[in-house]
């Protein structure tokens, strides 16, 4: 089994629950976190070719802090 490696600032503790949080809500609770994400001032979303996901990744992880 392949080691992962967490992004920076993360833990195993955190991913588990973050993943138990995303578990429990109901239909209703997740749809609104989507159109939440979606409405949010100052992010986009946009569509684009899988392949140039990890570049987009790498550009976002540097102009970001952790």
């Amino acid at each position: 089994m392949k080691n992962q490696r967490l992004p920076r600032g993360w833990t195993q503790e955190k991913i588990r629950r973050l993943a138990e949080y995303h578990d429990n809500l109901t239909e209703d609770e997740q749809a609104a976190e989507i159109v939440a994400g979606l409405t949010e001032e100052k992010q986009t979303v946009m569509v684009v070719p899988a392949e140039l996901v990890p570049d987009i990744v790498k550009l976002i992880n540097k102009t970001r802090p952790a």
